[in-house]
């Protein structure tokens, strides 16, 4: 009897490419088979933790008694659109001839969890191998599968992924219907979410509580520059040193001339690259993450969901050769000098289970203008940051100039380029983008001469050719942008953390993008454009849930702390259980002793009446003034109320026919107005929806009489 060893992807098209490496080239229903090699595919999560009603068919009602809701034994359910894939696996794992599993899901916790899942609902027993690589071009694959590692050294990693999703489904779930029926609305809670909610509203706390201060600035013009004074508060001060300033002389006090060098930026992880995709391209976290998740799909990035700024000592040999072909690929780097100084950019110590974000050689034959816009831009993002993380040093000779006039001090800096370095390449860069912000560092430090100042002595005497008081005011913390928010994310909560934790902040790289667009769809925040940047700004019932939230689900604390205990799990350091006990003993004392706010019961928006199910996504339909709206924010499903079809029947649709329409699918309608005959009559509508929009026909069999 032939053997196999079965390959589990957690995606088709990344099964695609490993088997085609692996020579599994028939296709079969649901795998591909072929030289000792059977490759199949998870669709994402295939399975995740049943919902409430599942352990008791009471808990589909949300009732304060009920809680908390904390299962002995944990169920799993497998989602209806991919049940037909999970049949397909469960029958190659238990078949006779296949020895030995190989998961080669996504290299993380996520990855993870997907593939035991999986195995131990099909009771499988087989061993484990584990397939971790960091690229998806066909030499990596090869090497990958030449080092296939013991299943059981990835324990504590599933382990700790399935602590997190059992810790945030118990806080979700809690939290969820606690004060959802304590304040009698929908009100999602999660670990990530809430504190993340809470960064925000508090931003906007600070900008509305604001008060702007002016203040001013006497400014003296010298021969080939100027100089600035100390801001000061009183403007008659200011006046009056200005006055006293004028058609006097300045001497210099200080000149000072320091060589500065500016180290090239680290390389992206997921964030950092998210960030920078924002500030400069536009684009949400989630579109940066998906278009690079294509671009490592389609072999021409590496891993994107890595939390690591650094490369392996393995990679150093091949990286002269990598800079090159990038460099070749990419039109903002002709003319410029390319430089490769690997030290800068390796560090073991630094890099846990992916490297940083680079492009692969495969970029050499790719046909890049062939790429999608997205996804053409965050290469060139990537190929970008690695040319600067290995190019040589920004090095210039900044010179500091003190004066005193009046009794008073001011001062002025100058800089003159030695080396463009790394800089060189950020700066073709950005000339090619539209819109681009110009580059704070380099802005900040300029002066109107190109930013050199003459050549000056200490003692030297200077004629002041003309003085002015420049005005300026406070200004407000700034709203969050992606960019920021993502920055601020990361470092959350880090002053409290132990040292040594491995994950600070709130989510992890994988994350965060998701939590966003959560907090997007349920309605908490809002993504507005102000000039050239796209703002995130908190929704009315946001700021009213962080009001009544407790400081331990809002506090970033929560959040950072488990993830430096699901890092224990990891390591084998802690018990699952102990962790486990923990977040159940919090949610009983959360549960038995939240007293609600008083005082609250006009903070939320009123919860609008729900007339039926949405017949696409199961949701809430509500009336709403314009008509009937699925409450689901990502669901499109309306009958509006002056639509053209009932404006020609001269009706417009009610709650009682609506409620009818979604109930049953039909409603006897009374008195529509005909057209040709200029008659009303009686007739039932049918709602026809095609899943775009709510269409209707008239049904004419039940009717009885004819029409008035």
């Amino acid at each position: 009897m032939t053997q196999y060893r079965l390959v589990i992807a957690e995606k088709p098209s990344v099964a695609k490419s490993l088997a085609a490496v692996l020579g599994a080239a028939n296709r079969r229903d649901g795998y591909l088979e072929g030289n000792g090699w059977l490759v199949s595919w998870c669709l994402g999560h295939l399975a995740g933790l049943a919902d409430a009603a599942t352990y008791n068919p009471d808990y589909a009602k949300w009732r304060y008694d009920d809680l908390p809701i904390l299962p002995e034994s944990w169920r799993f359910t497998i989602a209806k659109d991919k049940r037909d894939q999970f049949d397909v696996l469960r029958t190659l794992l238990r078949r006779e001839d296949v020895t030995e599993v190989v998961n080669a899901c996504d290299a993380g916790r996520e990855g993870e969890l997907i593939f035991r899942t999986v195995y131990c609902l099909a009771g499988c027993t087989k061993p484990i191998r584990r397939l971790w690589i960091s690229s998806m071009e066909d030499s990596a694959i090869r090497e990958g599968f030449a080092n296939l590692r013991p299943g059981s050294d990835y324990d504590g990693l599933h382990q700790a992924a399935l602590c997190r999703a059992k810790a945030d489904w118990l806080v979700g779930i809690n939290a969820t219907r606690l004060f959802s029926v304590l304040y009698h609305r929908t009100l999602n809670i999660g670990r990530v979410m809430s504190p993340t909610l809470a960064l925000i509203v508090q931003r906007e706390a600070e900008i509305d509580a604001f008060k702007p201060v002016p203040f001013y600035t006497v400014v003296l013009e010298l021969p080939g520059f100027s100089v600035s004074g100390e801001r000061m508060v009183d403007k008659a001060a200011a006046q009056q040193l200005k006055t006293a300033c004028q058609g006097g002389t300045a001497t210099v006090k200080k000149v000072e001339r320091k060589e500065k060098s500016e180290k090239p930026p680290a390389l992206y992880d997921l964030t950092t690259l998210q960030r920078d995709a924002n500030r400069l391209l536009g684009y949400t976290a989630q579109q940066t993450l998906d278009y690079l998740q294509n671009l490592y799909e389609k072999k021409l990035c590496t891993y994107p969901r890595t939390d690591s700024r650094y490369l392996t000592s393995d990679m150093a040999e091949g990286l002269p050769v990598l800079v090159n072909l990038v460099a070749n690929a990419m039109p903002f780097r002709k003319g410029i000098a390319i430089s490769c100084d690997a030290a800068a950019v390796i560090n073991d110590k630094k890099v846990t289970d992916h490297h940083a974000i680079i492009p692969t050689r495969n970029i050499q034959e790719a046909d890049l203008s062939a790429l999608p816009v997205g996804e053409r831009a965050v290469l060139e993002l990537v190929a970008l940051r690695l040319l600067c993380a290995v190019a040589e040093p920004h090095t210039y000779a900044e010179t500091a100039v003190m004066v005193e006039c009046a009794g008073a001090e001011f001062s002025a800096k100058g800089r003159t380029v030695k080396q463009p370095g790394w800089r060189a390449l950020d700066a073709a860069y950005r000339a090619g983008l539209k819109n681009a912000e110009p580059d704070k560092e380099t802005e900040d430090k300029a002066l109107p001469d190109g930013g050199r100042l003459p050549e000056l002595a200490e003692g030297q005497s200077l004629p002041v050719a003309g003085a002015a008081v420049k005005e300026g005011k406070t200004t407000p913390p700034k709203h969050y942008t992606e960019d920021t928010l993502l920055s601020a994310m990361e470092t959350a909560g880090k002053d409290e953390m132990p040292e040594d934790a491995e994950r600070k902040g709130l989510g992890t790289p994988a994350t965060r993008a998701g939590i966003l667009e959560k907090l997007v769809s349920t309605g908490f925040l809002e993504r507005k454009k102000s000039k050239k940047q796209v703002q995130l700004l908190p929704s009315h019932d946001a700021v009213s849930l962080i009001t009544v939230l407790p400081e331990q689900l809002q506090s970033p604390l929560l959040t950072a702390e488990w993830e430096y205990r699901l890092g224990e799990i990891e390591r084998g350091e802690l018990a699952p259980e102990d962790f486990m006990s923990g977040i159940s003993a919090m949610l009983q004392e959360l549960v038995g002793t939240y007293q609600v706010i008083k005082g609250t019961e006009y903070l939320f928006t009123p919860p609008r009446e729900v007339v039926g199910k949405c017949p696409r996504c199961g949701g809430e339909v509500a009336e709403m003034q314009k008509g009937f709206f699925c409450q689901d924010k990502s669901c499109n499903f309306a009958i509006w109320k002056n639509s053209k079809w009932w404006a020609m029947k001269r009706k417009q649709p009610t709650k009682a026919i609506v409620t009818a329409l979604l109930k049953d699918g039909r409603a006897r309608v009374t008195g529509l107005y005909s057209e040709k005959s200029g008659k009303t009559y009686d007739a039932t509508v049918v709602l026809d929806d095609d899943g775009r929009y709510a269409n209707f026909k008239l049904d004419f069999d039940r009717q009885k009489g004819g029409g008035k």
